[in-house]
């Protein structure tokens, strides 16, 4: 109570400024960890030459995940972070604000089969989505699988992964925490039974199933490389045969599909994730033959699509921002290939066919637009979008006559809109009721010169009214890689940080396919530091227009956007108060060796080429971290169950700064023995997360004002 009379008795101002004060400072127990330094980590210093390089390693025995010793360094590391991070005062108040915003009822975007509609839902009260079916559009919603009781942590998390044409079975995968790997399970969705065909954990790319249900083609990834196999129902998968594939090694995806009457089979091979180029065959199921060869012989990317009886490819082959070509079906030969919807000065992202149109995704300025076209590329106008955002996928069967697709932008929380193409205008089908006051938040979209002169825009998000003096806390992200396109979507993340009084910004680097292929090799392999630069200019605006100082200004990213803050850190330590690197790519030179890194080669070259190694080895934040560096703080985020980029990176480079930074900033690492990189966690989970990272950036940038 006297504490209170306090606080009354200094005044409102006094008072917001000693509880700002009180989240910067972590508690004696914090401090003394602090004061202690991180657990110590031994040094091997393994020396290797590579092209005539000499190079040492001095941790290379942390990439040995489950030997005691590691098991025991993670421990131990675990315990430092929480030491610091897991009791700093205000965290209760943080981690109240993110159940507020998460725990709400989230839908996903529902697909139709048979009259059925199938969905995802999580209620407010629930940790994890749960796979709904429902009977018609006015019909109850009726639950098909609850992963809820499959775990006792909440781990294991359910999404569907195909469902028959009459929308009586559904194929669905289970997911071990955030694992690439999945199980599937097919169940008969009137008797709500299991059958007894499934597929053991693995890495799939894709479900196809027949419209008889007699069988379905999936795409495994083997030791040798990816194959496409058949199973028939209620036989053995271990016999399945295989279909396609033989000769394709590891670094190679490859996917299939069946078109909606199951006539055509659709091989799809994407050399490397990017798919920079791509092969595309088709197999006639109803007349067993040899494959037709649609394209196996252009470096470009092509995505195909059907119509009825027409073929469209999305590609960027002759057209760097992607046009839309058509083809019969049954007769996809090149010299019959015609321009359907041609280029423009906005980038096509995809192409959806669907309720007897097609439906066109833009990306203008980095934000989504919608084009309808007719079947023969007739302009049907534009669909209505409600703002400046970013579409969520559409989802249609051709001879319907509804779609749906989300929309969400930065204050906009996600929407999912149902219209019908037979007349009227969209309707909402389901929004999350987030309780947040969009109209206390403001958006711009600015533009800044990288380093060669290259203009590349950015989002920035404040609250208004901010008085740009330089003193708000700012935290930057973006991605810059694999022509992925960072358009405005909501982030519970965002809202936080900017009610507490922050400046949140996303910026659109090359790499990233905002605006076409062109745009996205300028970021890649040997112009890769372009990636780089380009960041640190959006910085650099962000701090010569006062909206924050290098002392206030923390980053961010993840996977690719990981080695994006990596490089930041080693490259421009002093442009930066705080890092939080999560699931990143970091030593560069042995990336590729791991996981599932062969299929970046095309992205970023290997340093098994000799060329290639000095560009890689230049950037490489592991390979350019030098002691005695007055480096930023950090939190490094990872987890065993990271089954893409391989925790490794992570357990490595924490330990190497560690050692090596001259300044007293802390270097920690949040490491989860069971969460990983592909989703799946419980929200609680995701609270806990997003609280420490708040929490830890909160503190180092002093608190929220």
């Amino acid at each position: 109570m006297r504490s209170i009379l306090r606080l009354k008795s200094l005044g409102i101002l006094a008072a917001v400024l000693l509880l700002c004060a009180a989240l910067a400072l972590p508690s004696a127990q914090a401090q003394q960890a602090e004061r202690k330094g991180p657990p110590p980590t031994r040094a091997d210093n393994v020396k290797e030459v590579l092209h005539g390089v000499e190079l040492v390693d001095p941790y290379r025995w942390l990439e040995e995940q489950n030997a005691p010793e590691t098991r025991a360094w993670i421990d131990a590391q675990n315990q430092y972070t929480q030491s610091l991070i897991g009791n700093l005062p205000g965290r209760a108040a943080i981690e109240k604000r993110l159940g507020e915003l998460l725990k709400v009822d989230t839908v996903g975007v529902p697909m139709e089969r048979g009259g059925r509609y199938f969905f995802s839902k999580r209620l407010a009260n629930q940790d994890l989505s749960v796979l709904y079916v429902r009977k018609g559009l006015a019909g109850q919603d009726e639950v098909l699988v609850d992963p809820h009781p499959m775990s006792a942590d909440h781990r294991t998390s359910v999404s569907f992964a195909g469902v028959s044409d009459d929308g009586t079975l559904a194929a669905y995968a289970v997911r071990q925490g955030g694992a690439d790997e999945i199980a599937i399970r097919f169940l008969d969705v009137d008797s709500r039974k299991d059958l007894a065909d499934q597929l053991p954990a693995a890495r799939y790319f894709g479900i196809a199933l027949k419209p008889d249900k007699s069988g379905f083609y999936y795409t495994r990834m083997d030791k040798e490389g990816p194959r496409v196999r058949y199973h028939a129902m209620g036989t053995d998968a271990a016999r399945d045969a295989e279909i396609f594939g033989k000769g394709y090694g590891p670094e190679k995806i490859i996917t299939s599909e069946l078109t909606e009457d199951g006539r055509y089979l659709g091989i799809i091979v994407l050399h490397g994730a990017s798919a920079d180029r791509t092969e595309i065959y088709l197999q006639d199921v109803a007349k067993p033959g040899p494959l037709v060869i649609v394209v196996n012989d252009i470096d470009a990317r092509f995505i195909p699509a059907v119509a009825g009886d027409k073929l469209l490819l999305w590609t960027n082959w002759k057209a760097p921002k992607g046009h839309v070509l058509s083809v019969a079906l049954a007769n996809p030969r090149r010299e019959d290939w015609r321009e359907l919807i041609a280029e423009s000065d906005a980038v096509i992202e995809g192409v959806a066919a669907a309720a007897g149109r097609l439906f066109v995704e833009y990306t203008r300025n980095v934000s989504s637009q919608v084009k309808m076209f007719a079947a023969d590329g007739k302009p049907l106008g534009e669909m209505p979008l409600p703002a400046l955002g970013t579409l969520g996928g559409i989802s249609g069967r051709w001879k319907s006559k509804e779609i749906f697709y989300g929309f969400s932008s930065f204050v906009i929380p996600t929407t999912i809109y149902r219209l019908d193409t037979g007349g009227g205008k969209p309707e909402v089908w389901a929004r999350l009721n987030v309780p947040i006051e969009s109209e206390k938040f403001e958006v711009k979209q600015v533009w800044f010169a990288s380093k060669d002169g290259t203009k590349a825009p950015m989002f920035v998000l404040h609250r208004k009214g901010l008085k740009l003096d330089g003193s708000s806390p700012a935290l930057l992200t973006a991605y810059g890689g694999f022509a992925v396109s960072l358009t405005p979507s909501f982030s519970a993340r965002a809202v936080l940080w900017v009610e507490r009084g922050g400046v949140y910004a996303v910026a659109n680097l090359r790499g990233g396919a905002e605006f076409g292929e062109e745009w996205h090799k300028a970021g890649m392999k040997e112009k890769k530091q372009n990636v780089f630069d380009d960041f640190y200019a959006a910085a650099e605006w962000l701090i010569q227009n006062k909206y924050t100082s290098s002392e206030k200004l923390a980053i961010s990213g993840g996977s690719n956007g990981g080695l994006l803050v990596g490089a930041a850190l080693t490259q421009r330590p002093e442009l930066f108060r705080a890092v939080v690197c999560s699931y990143p790519l970091l030593d560069m030179v042995r990336y590729h060796k791991f996981l599932v890194a062969r299929f970046w080669v095309p992205e970023y070259g290997s340093s098994e080429d000799a060329e290639q190694f000095k560009y890689i080895r230049a950037y490489s934040p592991y390979h350019n971290v030098k002691p005695g560096t007055k480096y930023p703080a950090v939190l490094f985020v990872t987890g065993d169950a990271d089954t893409r980029v391989d925790p490794l990176h992570a357990r490595k480079m924490a330990a190497l700064v560690q050692a090596a930074t001259g300044s007293d900033r802390p270097v920690l690492l949040h490491y989860d023995t069971k969460a990983g990189h592909s989703g799946g966690r419980p929200v609680s989970k995701t609270i806990a997360d997003t609280t420490d990272e708040l929490g830890f950036l909160f503190w180092q940038l002093g608190g929220p004002q």
